[in-house]
């Protein structure tokens, strides 16, 4: 049986006693305040973050991960694994996929590494990554986690709202025509991710049919695997919108969970999400 290792970047959104459990190793992206620059989750926490970012003059920026780092973390990796399955947010948001693919090439000679594109973010990607956690741990190899994360791959579902789209326009997340459509009649717009990119879903006026919004998404589903509440500053709501569609999952492990400082700096306070496993398409 191949020993397979999974890595991740932090975006992925998966708390340390989580990645702990299931020996996910975790590369880290960075955030910039002007010069200052910080590992994600690692030097600045997101309330941290949050508390510096409504402080702060200036928006932050982020950065994905050197090749070095990767290169690091798969050599390490070498050493009591045989292949490695690396599960990253989407190569359309963020070029730490193809960091990872040049940090795969480097280490080519040592051990066999896929990079696959999750084609989303936070716990979209996230929960692909505890996926291939579980096929690892049934004793499929590298070749066969990817083929079965990619026949999965409309399983996963990330639907959002933030405060403003400021901040995810400014980071060119979000295109500006769906900007304007938020910022004129002052609504909070559901934006999710499809095919990798952030685009708008529904339109509503206020944060409580913001949430409501949300909740229905979570109940429009017929079978569900796993189910998450995102929040970065208000878990107040989340818990909320996690106790409404609370037994709709088979599986409990994270019902509630706290978007990374890396993806704080593209949404603002006060977002809040939802993110879905489905089971009905698991093979």
């Amino acid at each position: 049986m191949a020993r397979v290792a999974i890595v991740t970047d932090s975006t992925a959104d998966l708390p340390p006693e989580i990645r702990e459990r299931h020996g996910i190793t975790m590369v880290p992206l960075n955030v910039q305040f002007g010069d200052e620059t910080f590992i994600d989750q690692i030097e600045m926490t997101t309330d941290e973050f949050m508390r510096r970012l409504v402080a702060s003059d200036t928006l932050p920026t982020t950065s994905q991960p050197s090749v070095g780092t990767f290169e690091t973390a798969f050599r390490t990796l070498a050493a009591d694994h045989d292949e490695i399955v690396c599960v990253l947010l989407s190569s359309k948001l963020s070029g730490t996929v193809q960091s990872a693919r040049l940090a795969a090439e480097a280490v080519e000679d040592v051990i066999p590494v896929i990079v696959y594109d999750s084609l989303n973010v936070s716990l979209g990607c996230g929960f692909q990554v505890l996926r291939a956690s579980e096929l690892a741990g049934q004793g499929l190899d590298a070749a066969q986690i990817t083929a079965r994360l990619e026949a999965e791959r409309t399983a996963y579902h990330v639907i959002f709202f933030v405060e403003t789209l400021e901040h995810l326009r400014h980071s060119g997340r979000v295109s500006k025509a769906a900007s304007l459509f938020g910022s004129l009649l002052q609504l909070k717009p559901l934006l999710r991710v499809d095919e990798g990119q952030v685009v708008p879903f529904e339109r509503t006026r206020t944060r409580k049919k913001a949430l409501t919004a949300v909740v229905e998404f979570g109940k429009s589903f017929n079978e569900i695997e796993r189910v998450s509440a995102l929040y970065n500053t208000t878990p107040d709501d989340a818990e909320w919108i996690a106790s409404q569609l609370q037994g709709l999952a088979a599986n409990h492990e994270l019902p509630i969970d706290q978007f990374s400082p890396v993806l704080g700096a593209h949404v603002g306070p006060g977002a809040l999400g939802l993110a879905v496993q489905e089971r009905r398409l698991l093979t």
